[in-house]
């Protein structure tokens, strides 16, 4: 991923929190990615890590239209996903395998729900959806730019991502075409 779209996702992503009352703390920690595929516009997402404890953490992200957070889960990880601002399509399934029509039973906005697995459930700003782990999720704004949250158990980006598809990497590789804007998680 160049530094120079990342830098560009930094700015877009700044001017969508400012401009929706969304302060962030200072020296924030962000996390920009087009999960290893080389095509950030279809595939990326932008976090900030707002706690990272040993009990919990905390995100805040953003995504434009198009830019999908590909089919995944995680063996450890319960999460709340929340649209914060904007729409949230949300896609899930019980097996790797992506299964369409089998029925899951999980919370929406605090209510058990039963979902079909393989259709898309919109969230509206301020609704949330709560993940246990084992559920694969994919997720990618349904309005222009979406503010997503995350609130979790302990987050482990290293060993607890597992994505459906082989070729897919949580961090990018950066080709450094212009100065960082910010130093970013996987910059190190």
């Amino acid at each position: 991923m160049k530094r120079s779209d990342i830098n560009a996702l930094i700015r877009s992503a700044t001017k969508c929190f400012e401009s929706h009352g969304w302060t962030l703390p200072p020296q924030p920690r962000w996390d920009v990615t087009d999960f290893g595929l080389g095509c950030h516009r279809r595939y990326g997402l932008v976090l900030i890590n707002l706690a990272e404890e040993r009990e919990y953490c905390e995100k805040l992200m953003y995504a434009c239209r198009e830019m999908t957070t590909p089919a995944h889960t995680h063996a450890k990880k319960k999460e709340d996903i929340i649209c914060r601002w904007g729409e949230l399509k949300i896609t899930l399934w019980k097996n790797k395998e992506l299964t369409a029509g089998d029925v899951l039973s999980l919370k929406i906005n605090g209510k058990t729900i039963e979902v079909r697995a393989g259709k898309a459930i919109i969230l509206h700003a301020g609704e949330r959806i709560t993940l246990t782990p084992g559920i694969y999720h994919e997720f990618a704004p349904a309005s222009e730019e979406c503010i997503i949250g995350e609130v979790s158990t302990a987050n482990d980006d290293l060993n607890d991502n597992f994505f459906v598809s082989p070729d897919i990497g949580r961090f990018p590789g950066v080709e450094e075409d212009e100065p960082a804007l910010v130093k970013l998680v996987s910059d190190q």
